[in-house]
């Protein structure tokens, strides 16, 4: 029988100015102009098909690994570009994070370029892998162990059980892995938006535009706030509360996400209900997998996002039924294409680097997670009164981060500039919650606030990955790159037409 870890999916399905050029403020406030990189260019590597195929070049920066030695041991960032189509009207260079934390970002501007339309023929498209990730200096973890398929029977608290273990595990295999000890204090947000400067500085170029999603929309905070005055025209997609800390943010994606199913109906509520009183006792077998509560739980959490992908949310709910009455099925597309990205190497490699920044960041927001399993069981067991399928999972993902045998060198990064900066949030958002965008409004005083009347994790360019286009939004966000010009004041988006998406699986920022 297939073993998925729903430890380590469901980790992804959530001060100083040291650093190049921080001290100096910028003359002027013009576009730009273009200057000859010092970067060694050449052609991307094999698996960077896309980018190959679109005429990118692709690079090493070497940066400190600790910023307070500068003069000590380096690693590289691996990036890409894409050159402006017209010199003459060339603004600068954009770079992107796809947010995570985790996620690589090498090809992820050329992902952007569709909803960037003409805008991109002003722009260097710049791309990188953040530290310790994808084709950037690497970090990885010791080899983990083959989990133990689900037992035909448990409880709640043995599988609470199994996720703390797990978790002290992976702790374990980080720290101890090769040179980790001396590595992993650095992975953190403030490193990488130093990375990301860097960057801008071996480039030659005076500031940097930018596009973040999630945590690329909290790291751009933080650049913002490290760097105001290299910062140009910042566009913070999907963002969170600058004050919470990472496991207050999970537990407030509990309440949004009820909310979600709740407006499928009553009947799909009482269905999701049963089946997790049946697999939180007696797992359910789906084809060769097992589906023990917490892996539902996770499914659930990813199909809820989005709006279009209810008609799917419902399709699994159906698929599970039939499994847990014993009856010979084939899984539909939904169901057989999470179980596979579940199972995927690619999401276990993203999952680890997740934990790698979530448990060593002291740069968004500064650790937070509670050492005790007993609090996580606590908070666990409180919230089925009035979060019966989200709660458990919200708030007892006990991170290897409780494990974690380092402790963040710097403070958490406080928010507060007046960096014109446009922000983005879907009002239902139930991964990062719209509260969130409002606390972060408030505290980068030059921001506007676009607000789409969706479901959604991710607002701008949601027509790339197959979602219904928010145009206001797309609008305002290319209107900013391609002119300067943020919105007069914040704005509301009409909630667009949506149709049912036909992919079946996408990655959670």
């Amino acid at each position: 029988m297939r073993v998925v870890s729903a430890v380590t999916a469901g980790l992804g399905l959530v001060g100083l100015l040291a650093g190049p050029g921080a001290a100096a403020d910028l003359p002027g406030s013009g576009a730009p102009k273009p200057v000859r990189s010092a970067v060694g260019w050449g052609p991307c590597s094999a698996e960077q098909k896309e980018l190959n195929e679109a005429g990118a070049e692709c690079a090493k920066v070497a940066v400190p690994l600790d910023y307070a030695d500068p003069r000590g041991r380096t690693i590289d960032i691996a990036v890409s570009r894409i050159r402006a189509k017209s010199s003459g009207e060339r603004r600068g260079i954009l770079l992107s994070n796809p947010g995570g934390p985790g996620g690589t970002g090498l090809a992820n501007t050329l992902a952007l370029r569709p909803a960037l339309k003409d805008v991109a023929d002003h722009y260097d498209l710049i791309g990188f892998d953040p530290r310790f990730l994808g084709e950037s200096t690497p970090l990885t973890c010791g080899e983990a162990p083959q989990p133990a398929p689900p037992a035909e029977t448990t409880t709640p608290r043995r599988d609470f059980g199994k996720s703390v273990r797990s978790a002290r595990d992976t702790a374990r295999r980080c720290q101890e892995h090769g040179d980790n000890a001396e590595l992993l204090p650095h992975a953190s947000t403030r490193n990488v938006a130093r990375d990301m400067d860097a960057i801008r500085e071996a480039l030659g170029e005076r500031r940097l535009s930018y596009y973040g999603i999630s945590y690329g929309a909290d790291l751009g905070a933080v650049y913002t706030q490290l760097f105001p005055h290299r910062s140009d025209r910042i566009v913070l997609d999907s963002s969170t509360d600058p004050a919470a800390t990472q496991y207050e943010l999970f537990q407030r994606s509990g309440a949004p996400a009820e909310a979600a199913l709740d407006g499928l109906g009553g009947h799909v509520r009482d269905d999701v209900l049963k089946l997790l009183a049946r697999a939180e006792r007696h797992p359910i077998p789906v084809k060769n997998v097992r589906l023990d509560a917490p892996l539902l739980r996770i499914l659930l959490k990813q199909l809820v996002q989005h709006e279009e992908y209810d008609p799917q949310l419902v399709s699994v709910v159906d698929d599970v039924k039939k499994a847990a009455a014993g009856e010979e099925f084939e899984p539909g597309p939904a169901l057989s294409g999470l179980l596979d990205l579940l199972s995927s190497p690619e999401l276990a490699d993203s999952m680890t680097g997740g934990a790698i920044f979530m448990c060593g960041d002291g740069g968004w927001p500064a650790g937070g997670w509670p050492k005790k399993p007993a609090t996580y069981w606590k908070n666990m067991q409180r919230s089925r009164a009035t979060q019966p399928v989200f709660g458990p999972y919200v708030n007892g993902m006990i991170a290897p981060c409780a494990f974690w045998g380092t402790e963040p060198r710097e403070p958490g990064t406080r928010i507060r500039n007046d960096v014109p900066v446009l922000l983005l949030q879907a009002k239902y958002d139930n991964n990062v919650p719209y509260e969130g965008a409002l606390a972060l409004h408030k505290k980068l005083r030059g921001s506007r606030l676009v607000t789409a009347d969706i479901r959604s994790h991710g607002v701008y360019g949601r027509g790339t990955s197959g979602l219904t286009p928010v145009p206001c939004a797309d609008g305002a966000v290319n209107t900013y790159l391609r002119d300067g010009e943020l919105p007069r004041a914040d704005i509301t988006c009409a909630k667009p037409n949506l149709k049912p998406n036909l992919k079946t699986t996408e990655k959670t920022q």
